[in-house]
């Protein structure tokens, strides 16, 4: 039986990893051991050879001081055990942007994309001025201007091992570029007669030669091609409106979405539908991969970042990128069929799928007030953000799509969102002008950054999780630092 003074009280525990296998024996443990102890204890038990951080759960709350404060004492039985579900947390620590460290001119229009290399080493944007730039991270200047599109550039895909950039314009054209010399590469892609929405690259433990790449187009097409040869492979011809974007799975699956109301499920290699999956009511805008970014970052492991031989991309230690690669996809999807995707509508609402299992939506989310602009799974999986032209962002669970809070404090559209590498902060972009930095776990504004004259069309933060870009209708690219 508990004794009732509280600074001696004690309960009957057991440690539980997130998919329900029990670490050790049942432990006696004091109501107010602290967060630090249970660390400890857990790493022992685990027999680590490095220190792992952990958060701690009781019944889905998580303990953030002691165990007590996690308990509901009034219904706690000590004849009974308690489970305390323990989270592996990223090793390293991203600390939030506070300032705008560069405001480079260069573009004559808005701003419309703006994205890192996967090692966070170059900088692209692409503009309404029809060019694509290149800037140097590190003295924050202007590198290359890239001319050759005859539209505005709506998108940018890096290919997974840093080499090439591809980029695809209001045209329908699809360019490639080496972001070291500055220069175009190869081939224009030729074959799609509406501007291109998406574009995305085979996953580097899939292929590491990079040469496949994906793209979806307003004309309804998914078209796949061989980057070195300038050639079209595939055409997947089965939406009937606009494909809004596309993704590349890393079980070799291509995802596709469409003002269809549909996304569908295609093989890579021979370009077979495998499935439709229906639900939405309106125009599917946006995808994203629980692993987007295990597959963004490839080989490069941000946590090694500043470490010699980190990102060494030569060709001579291609075997070794591919068994990186490889353990860093597995660690994320070790059975098939983990991989999941969320998909985001005009129609307010999202849907979560398990799409190599079943074409029945795992969850529907519910909640915001008009179209969803943007949907972005954290790098840990665990955690699911969705921006909306309601003026916030949602968060919701990774796993089951349950509803976890709101991030309120722009006053106009959200549209576009990007996670810190260590999923503990998101950085936002509005029609308001602002950026805003969030405290994902507390669900507070962490940083408001506002310097933009106006629309913020694109954020990404840097996989190293060192510098966050943005761009605009002001044309102008800012980088932010601590």
């Amino acid at each position: 039986m508990m004794e009732s003074d509280s600074s001696s009280r004690r309960v009957l525990s057991r440690f539980k990893s997130e998919g329900g296998e029990i670490v050790g024996n049942l432990i006696d443990l004091p109501l107010e051991i602290s967060v630090d102890k249970l660390q400890l204890i857990c790493n022992a038990l685990l027999q680590q050879e490095e220190e792992t951080p952990f958060a701690f759960f009781v019944n889905d709350k998580e303990i953030t001081n002691t165990l007590g404060t996690a308990v509901d004492e009034s219904t706690l039985n000590t004849e009974q055990v308690l489970d305390i579900v323990y989270q592996r947390q990223a090793v390293f620590r991203v600390r939030p942007v506070t300032r705008c460290t560069s405001s480079i001119p260069g573009h004559a229009e808005a701003v419309t994309i703006v994205n890192f290399s996967p090692d966070g080493q170059h900088l692209a944007s692409g503009s309404g001025d029809t060019t694509v730039r290149f800037w140097d991270v590190k003295t924050q200047t202007p590198h290359f201007v890239c001319k050759g599109h005859k539209h505005w550039v709506l998108v940018l895909a890096w290919s997974p091992d840093g080499s090439s950039l591809a980029s695809g314009c209001k045209s329908g054209q699809i360019l490639l570029w080496d972001p070291i010399a500055g220069k175009q590469k190869g081939k224009q892609l030729v074959g799609h007669k509406q501007w291109i929405t998406s574009l995305s690259w085979e996953p580097f433990h899939r292929n590491p030669d990079c040469r496949k790449l994906a793209s979806s187009s307003k004309d309804g097409d998914v078209r796949v091609w061989d980057a070195i040869l300038g050639t079209c492979l595939l055409v997947l011809s089965g939406h009937v409106q606009g494909a809004t974007c596309v993704r590349w799975g890393g079980t070799g699956l291509l995802y596709s979405a469409s003002q269809d109301r549909t996304i569908k499920v295609w093989r890579s290699n021979d370009g077979v539908l495998c499935r439709t999956l229906l639900g939405h009511a309106h125009w599917v805008n946006s995808l994203t991969l629980n692993t987007d970014y295990v597959l963004r970052t490839g080989p490069f492991e941000p946590a090694l970042a500043g470490r010699r031989g980190a990102f060494n991309s030569n060709q001579d230690h291609r075997e070794e990128m591919l068994k990186r690669a490889t353990d860093r996809y597995l660690a994320v999807c070790p059975n098939e069929g983990d991989e999941r995707i969320v998909s985001g509508s005009d129609d307010f609402t999202l849907f979560m799928w398990q799409p190599e299992k079943d074409k029945k939506p795992l969850a529907r989310l519910t909640g915001h007030q008009q179209l969803v602009n943007d949907v972005r799974f954290s790098p840990d999986t665990r955690l699911l953000a969705s921006a909306s032209f309601d003026k916030s962002i949602k968060l919701w669970d990774g796993r089951s799509g349950s509803f976890l809070g709101t991030l309120r404090g722009h006053v106009q559209a959200v549209y576009v969102i990007s996670w810190a590498a260590d999923s503990r902060l998101l950085v936002s972009g509005s029609a308001d002008s602002t950026l805003k930095v969030w405290n994902v776990k507390k669900q507070k504004l962490e940083m408001d950054l506002p310097g933009h004259a106006d629309e913020v069309y694109a954020v990404d933060w840097s996989p190293d999780g060192l510098v966050v870009a943005s761009g605009g209708k002001d044309k102008l690219l800012r980088l932010w630092q601590r």
